[in-house]
């Protein structure tokens, strides 16, 4: 018998967005059981949506996107828990490539897959170059791919490991940290074709919160001191930290991370970024959709 899936939508006011993550969802064909828990966060939930395979209730944890996560996790009992944001859709063949890439690796913790990065109707490709995910990979580049929408789990490994961390300051990043540890324990299996359309920019509630990413950039330099010894990743993350400054005005705050970021390495593509904003010379949003346009972030 297939392992039963349980997958865990959290949202906040987004209506015919969850719609359709719900029906990609349930679409999917694959054998076994799978259960959809939609956790509404700070906001009424729609009973309407409930069904034989849909359960619909509040965020009970911590407000915002982590304790949504967990509250949806522990109102399961299936074999594999996965994830979808409600702003994101799986296409089809996801889970039953995921849930057979688990199988043949019994001690994996995670699996992931590619994804289809969708700005303005423009869908680019994210695929991570391989089918093995390591810690050092996520350190030092991040992968984009592996997303918090591609994420399928086993249960108990993943209640062994720790759940979502609540105390990432706005949630921010709670997906990377969440991977970062799972990969800690074993390499997360990924499946590198496109299996999850990710609805990028200004659909995110993170898209401007640069203050909280900022603090939150910081949190993982003190919770992973591998990024600060990787000069790749450390570097990475300075930058960021650097554009995250200049984009709310803490100009003297950015030319310091943006040195930091250049003694660290030299080549980091986010130090122009960061200094031509701190400078005025163009808007941190400008550069955002830029970026976005072409399926990348800073």
């Amino acid at each position: 018998m297939p392992p039963s899936v349980g997958v865990v939508i959290p949202t906040h006011n987004r209506p015919q967005l969850l719609r359709k993550a719900i029906e990609s969802v349930l679409a999917q064909d694959y054998a076994g059981q799978v259960r959809v828990v939609v956790v509404y966060d700070r906001a009424e939930p729609d009973l309407s949506l409930a069904g034989d395979r849909v359960e619909v209730l509040a965020n009970t944890r911590t407000p915002g996107l982590p304790g949504s996560r967990n509250t949806g996790i522990l109102a399961l009992d299936t074999d594999l828990v996965a994830a979808c944001d409600d702003d994101d859709v799986w296409l089809p063949g996801k889970l039953a490539a995921q849930v057979a890439a688990l199988e043949a690796e019994p001690d994996a913790v995670l699996a992931s897959c590619g994804i289809l990065v969708d700005f303005d109707g423009r869908e680019v490709p994210r695929l991570a170059g391989a089918d093995r995910v390591l810690f050092d990979d996520l350190v030092g580049d991040r992968v984009m791919s592996v997303h918090s929408s591609t994420y399928v789990f086993r249960r108990e490994a993943l209640i062994d490991i720790g759940m979502v961390d609540e105390t990432i300051p706005g949630g921010q990043g709670e997906d990377w940290d969440l991977a970062l540890r799972a990969a800690r324990r074993h390499p997360i299996v990924n499946v590198d074709r496109p299996y999850v359309r990710v609805l990028f920019g200004q659909t995110s509630y993170y898209a401007q919160a640069w203050e909280t990413k900022v603090e939150a950039l910081r949190w993982f330099l003190d919770r992973y001191p591998e990024i600060g010894r990787s000069p790749a990743a450390a570097g990475r993350v300075y930058g960021q930290i650097a554009f995250g400054c200049a984009t709310i005005g803490r100009r003297r705050e950015a030319v310091r991370w943006a040195g930091r970021a250049m003694r660290a390495n030299w080549k980091e593509r986010r130090v122009p970024f960061a200094l031509a904003v701190a400078s005025g010379a163009v808007s941190g949003k400008r550069v955002l959709l830029t970026l976005h346009a072409r399926g990348r972030g800073i």
